[in-house]
């Protein structure tokens, strides 16, 4: 796990505080953690599916993307479907060829096609997790991680491609960092999961900034350092409601789960 963890720990500009993870363990936290964790798998997802319709193909195959997705993306926003087929629903019907009129090429393609088709597995063993934890699927506020590392992202091309492809790195680091944070402190079974999605998805940040580099015309060091603050900041600073990707609990976090383990105890 080391080795896996080694790359991911020298990119990363700090390191989830301790205090997140006594808050990531709590019994109470269980359902935000498995919840917030299926969601931010279906929003990767969703987030390389775009990334392909924008910039690298056709009409035709940007609707045989969303047709891939719309069975995952029913099952949270609508509540409908059955979860167990979902397993029999992760493929992808036509095959991903560039626009004729894209600057970006294959490589593009191939590398988010497995992504998605990996972090779709990924939702699905999620479900199967909350299934045997007993947590049910509910709506639960969005973290302020993501819109925090986006909301710096170049409106201009293709620039604002790059810092995108940057930004999915840091996340897809940070989703890394933290498997490997929690996994020696909850059960063998939630421990091993952790472990799998470690080994699985270690390598996807490497991807992401491979791309970010092959599509810049300039070295993008100074890019990913700049990201890589902000990342930092959202990780340091302090957060008022737990996610997977949220900051360093709050004063008032920390009271609130004393007083709920307070309550549970009476």
């Amino acid at each position: 796990m080391q080795e896996l963890l080694a790359p991911i720990n020298a990119f990363l500009q700090t390191e989830t505080p301790n205090e997140w993870v006594h808050q990531a363990i709590l019994p109470e936290n269980l359902d935000v953690l498995l919840i917030d964790h299926l969601i931010c798998e279906l929003k990767a997802s969703q987030s390389a599916m775009l990334l392909i319709r924008r910039y690298a193909v056709d009409k035709e195959s940007g609707d045989a993307l969303l047709a891939w997705l719309q069975p995952f993306e029913q099952l949270v926003y609508k509540r409908e479907g059955d979860w167990r087929e979902l397993a029999s629903k992760n493929k992808l019907t036509k095959a991903m060829i560039p626009a004729s009129n894209t600057e970006y090429g294959q490589d593009l393609i191939n590398k988010m096609v497995l992504l998605i088709k990996e972090e779709l597995h990924h939702f699905y063993q999620v479900l199967e997790m909350m299934d045997y934890y007993n947590v049910d699927y509910r709506s639960i506020t969005p973290a302020r991680y993501a819109k925090g590392m986006l909301k710096h992202v170049k409106t201009h091309e293709p620039d604002a491609l790059i810092d995108k492809l940057i930004c999915g790195a840091y996340i897809e680091a940070r989703s890394c960092e933290r498997f490997a944070k929690l996994a020696p402190h909850v059960d063998t079974k939630l421990g091993e999961f952790y472990i799998s999605l470690l080994r699985s998805e270690a390598r996807h940040f490497e991807d992401y900034l491979t791309l970010a580099q092959s599509i810049s015309k300039k070295d993008i060091a100074e890019k990913v350092v700049f990201f890589g603050q902000v990342e930092r900041e959202l990780i340091d600073s302090e957060d008022n409601e737990f996610k997977f990707h949220s900051g360093k609990p709050s004063a008032k976090l920390i009271a609130q789960s004393q007083t709920n383990k307070a309550s549970i105890c009476l």
